[in-house]
């Protein structure tokens, strides 16, 4: 991993976030054999749903099939929702292979900027949730807890509400950290929530600087990003580049980018960050993800089989930019061919990986064959430009000054 980013845990949400807002009637083998190819890609910590009533989430209702049936793969964190004790017991029924999390370990203060999401979501609303503070505070000091976590849901702005400041998110972290503060117990934890779509890189940034500035001990991070906007890839890449080698940051997504939530008027155009999106960009910036791009690739193609229909990652569709064979980089995915016919259609597109075959028969315009001196170089192992040499530069095409 690069030394100048933070220390990552990613956390693939697809089983969850994704599954909860599409068809009740998928079948559960089509999960199993989802979940069964997630664990193979290298992902280390994966979500497989979660335990919660059928009555709201019918999505959910088949999860100790799901558990009973799917084959862990040794080194993989696997984990699942449970939002009451109910759904605890049900979870520790099935650990191993499930890991039974409690958040960070650290106890955390942490409400929902927007009063309305909460009531919608969960029928309570933001002053019950902070109402909770003081107990999550008396348990801390029983515990003898030595640090603790600040931070907010819906950080960056609401569908109901409208936006909401950097200013506005500070506030009510100061109030928070005071109350740690009262109580002995050091901060070292903040986190971002946004269930609606509203992040943005500009906001992630701000936030982590101020809060870095007030509270230099704050070290560990999460974002929990959706991508209505558009605007969740681009934040990762925001609160990777704002932290450093001291801190961690925990991020998570989906492939293909679904999932949805019925409560804040977005329904499955929420989405999240696509995960072989992120994953992506984290290696070209030098970060080891440790993932298989191309069989993470083929998770979505599965994906998207079960669903029905085209998802929202570009990497998917597109493919991881190719290798020259010459850069280092660590991409299956190879320079194309340049005498490829017209390349139109998305299918056709999958020639990044499927070869040739994805585009037989399509237009081949040009009446020679293209040749090119670079590709010549670049097939004897030289690079297309030379930074200190004299390719091109000093070639007779080349322009040059007068003197």
């Amino acid at each position: 991993m690069s030394n100048r980013y933070p220390k990552v845990t990613y956390t693939e949400q697809g089983l969850r976030e994704g599954m909860q807002i599409e068809d009740a009637n998928i079948a559960i083998d089509d999960k199993i054999e989802l979940l069964n190819a997630l664990g193979e890609t290298g992902l280390k910590n994966i979500v497989v749903g979660s335990f919660v009533s059928p009555r709201y989430t019918p999505q959910m209702a088949r999860m100790d099939e799901l558990m009973s049936k799917f084959k862990p793969i040794e080194g993989v964190t696997y984990t699942a929702l449970a939002l009451n004790e109910r759904g605890v017991e049900r979870a520790k029924e099935y650990s191993p292979p499930l890991t039974i999390e409690r958040g960070s370990g650290r106890p955390s203060l942490s409400c929902h900027m927007c009063d309305v999401f909460v009531r919608r979501n969960t029928n309570r609303s933001q002053m019950q949730e902070m109402e909770n503070w003081p107990k999550v505070i008396a348990r801390a000091i029983e515990s003898g807890a030595k640090e603790a976590g600040i931070g907010a849901n819906a950080s960056f702005g609401s569908n109901f509400l409208g936006d909401f400041s950097v200013d506005q998110y500070m506030a009510l972290l100061e109030h928070q950290h005071a109350l740690w503060e009262d109580a002995g117990i050091k901060v070292t934890q903040a986190s971002m929530g946004d269930p609606m779509g509203w992040v943005h890189p500009e906001k992630v940034e701000q936030i982590i600087y101020r809060v870095k500035e007030k509270w230099p001990e704050v070290t560990h991070w999460s974002l929990h990003s959706h991508n209505s906007r558009g605007m969740a890839v681009t934040s990762h890449y925001a609160a990777l580049r704002a932290l450093g080698p001291e801190d961690d940051l925990a991020l998570d997504g989906t492939i293909g980018g679904f999932g949805g939530c019925p409560y804040c008027g977005n329904g499955r155009a929420t989405g999240m960050a696509p995960t072989e999106d992120t994953m992506h960009m984290m290696e070209d910036m030098g970060i080891d993800t440790g993932v298989d791009l191309d069989k993470l690739i083929e998770t979505v193609w599965m994906a998207e089989e079960i669903l029905g229909r085209q998802l929202w990652g570009h990497v998917s569709r597109a493919g991881p930019r190719p290798s020259n064979g010459i850069d280092g980089r660590n991409v299956k995915t190879k320079v194309y061919d340049m005498n490829a016919p017209f390349v139109e259609t998305l299918e056709q597109t999958k020639h990044f990986k499927l070869g040739s075959k994805a585009y037989e028969g399509g237009v081949y315009p040009w009446r020679e064959p293209i040749a090119s001196p670079y590709k010549d170089r670049l097939d004897k192992g030289l690079p297309v430009f030379e930074v200190d040499g004299d390719w091109p530069w000093k070639e007779d095409w080349f322009p040059k000054p007068s003197n």
